[in-house]
């Protein structure tokens, strides 16, 4: 697979304490040796003045996931949640009214979202969008 100008993916981080966390993105160009530039959609410069733009390496990227309608969630279902600028794998545990309880296993925190941050888990497997 190979990206083009334009194209709506998620960059996957390698910082410590965020490990394993997708920020979408966009192709701004493609470079040598299958590198890209970026622009975030929701991550900004250091500064604020706008959107932060940086270089990618491949193994870094995946095209953004389909969307998949949901309008409840089931204990033990594993969902990414919105939150730090960024998608972050978890899975429900528990529901609160309105509010599911999202437990992650990278940092062993439990908390509470609301349906409209969360979204079905998915994985790009050879090209195809697997969910969970």
């Amino acid at each position: 697979m190979d990206y083009k100008r334009g194209d709506q993916v998620e960059v996957i981080s390698k910082e410590d304490g965020f490990e394993g966390s997708y920020y979408e993105a966009i192709i701004v160009t493609k470079l040598q040796k299958k590198e890209y530039i970026v622009t975030y959609r929701t991550l900004l410069k250091d500064d604020h003045s706008g959107p932060l733009r940086e270089v990618v390496t491949f193994d870094e990227l995946r095209p953004a996931p389909p969307e998949i309608l949901a309008s409840w969630f089931e204990l033990n279902d594993e969902v990414d949640a919105f939150d730090n600028d960024g998608w972050w794998v978890g899975k429900i545990i528990g529901r609160i009214g309105s509010l599911y309880n999202v437990y992650f296993e990278s940092s062993g925190e439990e908390i509470a979202y609301r349906i409209d941050r969360l979204r079905v888990h998915q994985d790009c497997v050879n090209g195809r969008w697997i969910s969970s």
